[in-house]
């Protein structure tokens, strides 16, 4: 193990020379003319190569979610924090693990971020394991759509979520600020506290954050099993969680840019809620490295650079206590980027990004390879994304070349050589109206578990079997959007198809016992990883008035997608039609707010699911007042979850059958800000 810290050590040392050598460039630079001020805008998306506003993005049709919005959507996990957003569902394996599932696609091909670098834990490898971040600490949550995901990963076809906790600051503040949180929740006696807190000294910025959640055992509406009196019913067994996380981070901010480093320590203690009532300690240490130079030399607006390095472990336990299997990821990513000046019209960043991971899911009796043996992954990848305008049209084009090695320990090697690129274009025919086609074509190389996965699974009851043959995924994406984005009243529509080629997904084919021998009394549920050419197209709708702004609002949404295998029938947990409506009043000091959501049956079932998901309507509502103490903005706050205490079940989730959602819940609490 010795390997990957002298590979951090010797990361960091490269990058601090690197970043010396371009601040003394910098300081020989003469300095460039002050630019006119102008207007800041409302929203910002970081993750987005032009740092565009939500709804000005070509190749980053974006949802920013931040400031009330998010603290009244806030959930006990990423998942079902932005459940409801358009064209998102999540993967629901009960409170402690949830993962937002984009246009039907999910796991490897929707990546997860933490300030623009991944959250490096094990999501993708199964829906019963947790997001290694807190949106609870979070500024903001963006939600990418689109070829321009394609900058962070080559996976990424269904998009990416980052999430933004500004841990290494980037500003100076003239006075310490922050905001701190506390609710409490009646469905599953949640008692949650978060704080966040800038601060500086001199040139230096600081930061610290921090978040402690404790819930029970969730109320349901009826039985936990659909249609079966003798299950359980009232609460639903082992669906407790327990977290805490704190994070600091410092900077050094200068004229020139900035330099900066944080550390954070993530504790994840969650039942899962199925019959065997096993449960997971997880625990993640991050360190991070960001910086910024501007104008290091001729031609280039500015140089960022940052560094992630991750160690992650979970233990998958019984109901006894007993340690079952152990899941290891160990991970250090870099990336480069520089921004160029305008070249012939054209303006954009190109870079390098790289990403080493030792991952590992063994037994904790003996050590031995229970479900995946060790395998060291390595990815290098160069990207460029240019934009231009002609006239009314802005025109975006981008590309990646990535290399995927995967080395298991005694199991075939594999090497996967990927090619990604997207072009796209707004034409805005009439001031504040748009119509934009993009198309892209996105590879996506198969991960560890999907590769070389091979015994049973605990918390999922499933028997999952690898095929180390699997091919790279080409993802051939078309979206054509028209939206409105001025004025009281604002809209826009999206369509979009996706053709996969070796699309993979896993396909069950019986019970069986531990062993993997067949056995209709089996334990586990036999589950292996196929391939087969898919097609998936949806549409999503959303138009409002007076949004965000004094007064009345309203906001009406619609989305649907659907995927089916070529020949084969449909994919398996697809997301379900949804329409809704959001009414908003803001007046002073209060504000509130109702939300209807319509989501209908699906009965689109892959050839081997056996039960459909009936249709459901969730009602939600807020109230809160917001009233100056001395120097501090205090708002306290009321919101009801699931006010018609329905029986909600989610289509995109493997235990959609035995795990509602909770009932209704009204959540009370205070928030500071100063």
């Amino acid at each position: 193990m010795q390997a990957q810290p002298n590979l951090l050590a010797s990361a960091v040392l490269s990058a601090l020379a690197v970043m010396s050598t371009a601040a003394s460039a910098q300081t020989t630079v003469q300095t460039a003319p002050p630019q006119q001020s102008q207007q800041l805008q409302e929203v910002v998306v970081t993750a987005s190569p032009f740092a565009n506003e939500e709804n000005a993005q070509i190749l980053t049709p974006a949802k920013v979610l931040a400031g009330d919005e998010l603290r009244n959507k806030l959930g006990n996990s990423l998942g079902d924090t932005l459940s409801q957003e358009l064209g998102v569902s999540a993967s629901a394996f009960g409170a402690g693990a949830s993962r937002p599932i984009i246009r039907g696609m999910e796991g490897p091909r929707v990546l997860m971020l933490q300030n623009g670098m991944p959250t490096a834990d094990v999501s993708t490898v199964s829906n019963d394991h947790a997001v290694a971040t807190e949106a609870a600490t979070a500024r903001q949550i963006e939600i990418l759509r689109g070829p321009a995901a394609l900058l962070y990963g080559s996976g990424a076809i269904g998009g990416l979520v980052n999430v933004v906790n500004d841990r290494i600051p980037t500003e100076l503040v003239g006075k310490p600020t922050g905001q701190v949180e506390a609710r409490y929740g009646t469905a599953d006696g949640q008692k949650n506290t978060s704080f966040s807190v800038d601060g500086s000294a001199g040139q230096i910025g600081l930061h610290v954050d921090g978040n402690y959640r404790d819930t029970d055992n969730y109320k349901i509406p009826g039985n936990a099993r659909q249609g079966d009196a003798t299950s359980a019913s009232g609460r639903l067994p082992n669906s407790f969680t327990h977290e805490s996380s704190v994070g600091v981070g410092g900077s050094y901010i200068a004229d020139w840019g900035h330099i900066g480093a944080s550390v954070s320590s993530l504790d994840d203690h969650y039942g899962i809620p199925t019959a065997e009532k096993s449960f997971i300690d997880l625990h993640q240490t991050r360190y991070d490295i960001d910086s910024l130079v501007k104008e290091p030399f001729a031609g280039i607006e500015s140089f960022k650079f940052k560094l992630g390095y991750t160690d992650y472990t979970h233990t998958e336990k019984k109901k006894d206590g007993t340690a079952d299997t152990v899941f290891s990821n160990r991970s250090l990513q870099t990336r480069w980027e520089l921004a160029h000046k305008p070249l012939a019209g054209w303006r954009g960043n190109f870079g390098i990004q790289t990403d080493q991971n030792n991952y590992s899911a063994l037994s904790a009796v003996d050590g031995s390879p229970q479900l995946t043996p060790r395998t060291k992954s390595s990815t290098f990848a160069g990207f460029l994304v240019e934009e231009r305008k002609f006239g009314s049209v802005l025109a975006s084009a981008g590309l990646r070349l990535e290399s995927v090695k995967r080395r298991p320990e005694g199991l075939q090697d594999r090497d996967f050589n990927l090619f990604s690129w997207s072009t796209g274009a707004l034409w805005s025919f009439v001031p504040g109206y748009g119509l934009g086609a993009t198309y892209s074509v996105a590879q996506r190389a198969p991960t560890v578990e999907e590769l070389y996965s091979n015994g049973p699974h605990e918390s999922t009851s499933t028997f999952d079997i690898g095929n180390s043959s699997l091919q790279k995924e080409t993802s051939h994406n078309i979206e054509l959007s028209l939206q409105k984005t001025e004025g009281l009243v604002r809209w826009k529509g999206n369509l979009f198809q996706n053709k996969v080629k070796n699309y993979v997904y896993g396909r069950t084919n019986g019970q069986v016992d531990d062993a993997g021998n067949a056995d209709p009394a089996g334990e586990f549920l036999q589950r292996f990883w196929s391939q087969g050419d898919a097609t998936i197209h949806g549409a999503e709708v959303e138009v409002s008035y007076n949004l965000n702004n004094e007064g009345f609002s309203v906001r009406g949404f619609a989305d649907t997608s659907r995927g089916k295998l070529d020949n084969q029938g449909n994919l398996p947990l697809q997301p379900a039609t949804r329409y809704g409506v959001d009414l908003g009043w803001r007046q002073g000091p209060w504000a509130s707010g109702v939300r209807v959501l319509r989501a209908l049956k699906q009965d689109r079932l892959a050839s081997f699911e056996s039960s459909q998901t009936p249709s459901y309507t969730q009602l939600d509502a807020n109230l809160s007042y917001t009233q100056k103490l001395q120097t501090m903005r205090v708002t306290w706050f009321a919101l009801v979850k699931n006010l018609l205490n329905q029986d909600i079940r989610y289509s995109t989730a493997v235990l959609k059958d035995t795990v509602p959602q909770a009932g209704r819940n009204l959540i009370v609490g205070v928030r500071t800000q100063f």
